[in-house]
């Protein structure tokens, strides 16, 4: 039999995933496609999507698995809590539920947060297991990516110019946290550019460290600033690894410079993450 905690923490992941609400997404993908002239609209289709618009429903499950960035035009992205799929959610809940039974100190941040899904799930999943002593880090230019101004960026700007939806403020992470009702002390906004704010993170113990900065300085400033702070036992997750060159390009520059060998495990096509062992 299930404990609360656990049906807790599993609920609270299908909301996340919007793995309960699905027919609405596509009810706005439908009406979208009305409004530009590609679908006359139907009662039926609209009432019953997931039936009667069945290979656009089909499809939109098909990119939920994959992950929600890729593979459609980001103006097509709904309004979903996270960009994650099950497996990048589930390697969250994989390294705290490792961190707590092995009793591994230190906060947990994410760096780069979009609507806040995976640092809500965090602090949910604390919450369910009454750990009152760790702090949830949101850090977040909350105004979208920087333009590139280093070499190793230059053929990528997914700054709010040219990716507008990628652009989340902080009032709407806020707001979600609370709808949640998981907005409380234990959750800390870091707003900013991370070159300015990483450094100075009043925090010396991590136990998770994920990174979803997607550029390569944006993810060097992150692991320069606050690698060293992940404690034995701890958890490095680089979400862009797979699918974006010069995050990979950091990923790797960054463990030959400290000489960091411990192995890179795969969670999906694009995720990866380590262990640090001292």
């Amino acid at each position: 039999m299930l404990s609360p905690a656990s049906l807790y923490v599993d609920l609270l992941k299908k909301s996340v995933l919007e793995e309960l609400y699905i027919e609405n997404e596509v009810r706005l993908a439908y009406l979208r496609s009305c409004v530009a002239g590609k679908e006359a609209f139907q009662q039926d289709v609209y009432l019953d999507v997931r039936r009667r618009w069945r290979t656009a429903y089909d499809e939109y499950v098909r990119l939920c698995d994959f992950g929600m960035a890729y593979g459609k035009p980001m103006q097509d992205l709904g309004f979903q809590h996270t960009m994650l799929n099950r497996r990048r959610l589930e390697n969250i809940e994989f390294c705290l539920e490792r961190i707590l039974a092995d009793r591994v100190p230190g906060d947990c941040i994410e760096c780069g947060v979009w609507r806040g899904g995976a640092v809500i799930f965090m602090r949910g999943y604390l919450a369910a297991h009454q750990i009152t002593d760790r702090n949830v880090w949101v850090a977040d230019s909350f105004q979208g990516l920087p333009p590139p101004t280093l070499d190793q960026d230059k053929d990528l700007d997914m700054s709010a110019a040219s990716h507008p939806m990628l652009a989340i403020d902080l009032e709407t992470v806020r707001n979600l946290f609370e709808r949640y009702g998981l907005l409380d002390d234990q959750v800390r906004f870091v707003p900013g550019w991370f070159k300015d704010t990483l450094p100075a993170l009043p925090v010396q113990t991590l136990s998770l460290l994920r990174l979803d900065g997607d550029l390569y300085e944006s993810t060097m400033d992150g692991l320069q600033a606050l690698y060293h702070r992940v404690a034995p036992g701890g958890f490095v997750v680089i979400d862009d690894y797979g699918c974006i060159p010069q995050c990979r390009k950091a990923v790797t520059d960054f463990r030959a410079q400290c000489g960091i060998t411990e192995p890179i495990q795969k969670v999906d096509w694009t995720a990866v993450f380590w262990r640090r062992s001292g």
